[in-house]
């Protein structure tokens, strides 16, 4: 009789997860309260800038985060980063503006246009696109206010583009421009929940164990022999003494 794999070893108290505007941690929330229903998982919203001090007061066990983004801003103290998932970068323009002709832009198309780069910018430029206005918007969400009265434009993540949705204002993607990375950065040394919610985004199944040893590897003629076994099993390979029974018969 074959023992079921244990199921992991968590310790029961509370999973702590802060993620920034426009990620998305829904799915792997899912998964956690079908694993683990005895272990509640507290969202923690925050933005960019605070997330790696979250991480490094204690605050929080895990932030899924902007990369590098979020790492620039604050020292979050030794840490472990999982790259989730890579944005498109898109730029925010009037509905009725001219630029929304096209399907795609390209750098050289607006090189002309004002630009906002609020405070809380989730993207790292070496140099923005267009001609960036000095006033900087606290916010994405005041700088959005700016584009709808017709201030100037702004790129940003897809996500943070559909976060902010309004009748009023369209996004197209902006070609050449840096991307923003979503992580799961987490403190190190990796605390027990901590291991299992990193397993979760890895894909870790349910009846895997973290401390099970690797098996070693089975050579070409062992394979041979196990494949042989199992057919045999069912039935579909006569056995070793087949001939020996029926010649046994035939007398």
């Amino acid at each position: 009789m074959t023992t079921p794999p244990a199921e992991p070893i968590v310790d029961q108290r509370r999973f702590r997860l802060a993620y920034v505007p426009g990620a998305t941690p829904g799915k792997w929330v899912r998964r956690w309260q079908e694993r683990f229903p005895d272990v509640p998982l507290d969202l923690v919203p925050c933005e960019v800038a605070d997330s790696a001090r979250l991480l490094a007061e204690g605050a929080v066990d895990a932030a899924v985060t902007r990369i590098p983004r979020a790492l620039d801003l604050a020292d979050p103290g030794p840490h472990h980063v999982i790259d989730l998932y890579e944005e498109t970068t898109v730029v925010v323009v009037p509905k009725d503006h001219y630029l929304t002709a096209a399907e795609e832009l390209h750098p050289d198309d607006v090189v002309e246009e004002n630009f906002l780069v609020p405070l809380d910018d989730a993207l790292t430029w070496s140099s923005p696109p267009g001609i960036v206005l000095q006033h900087r918007p606290e916010t994405t969400s005041d700088a959005i206010e700016l584009v709808a009265a017709g201030m100037a434009l702004l790129a940003v993540p897809q996500s943070l583009a559909r976060l902010h949705h309004r009748r009023d204002l369209v996004y197209r993607p902006l070609a050449g421009a840096p991307t923003s990375r979503v992580g799961l950065v987490w403190p190190s040394p990796t605390s027990d929940l901590a291991d299992e919610f990193a397993g979760l985004v890895r894909g870790r199944s349910a009846n895997s164990s973290r401390g099970q040893e690797p098996q070693p590897k089975r050579t070409a003629k062992e394979k041979a022999a196990a494949k042989r076994a199992n057919r045999e099993a069912a039935g579909k390979v006569p056995g070793r003494n087949y001939g020996k029974s029926a010649r046994r018969g035939r007398r």
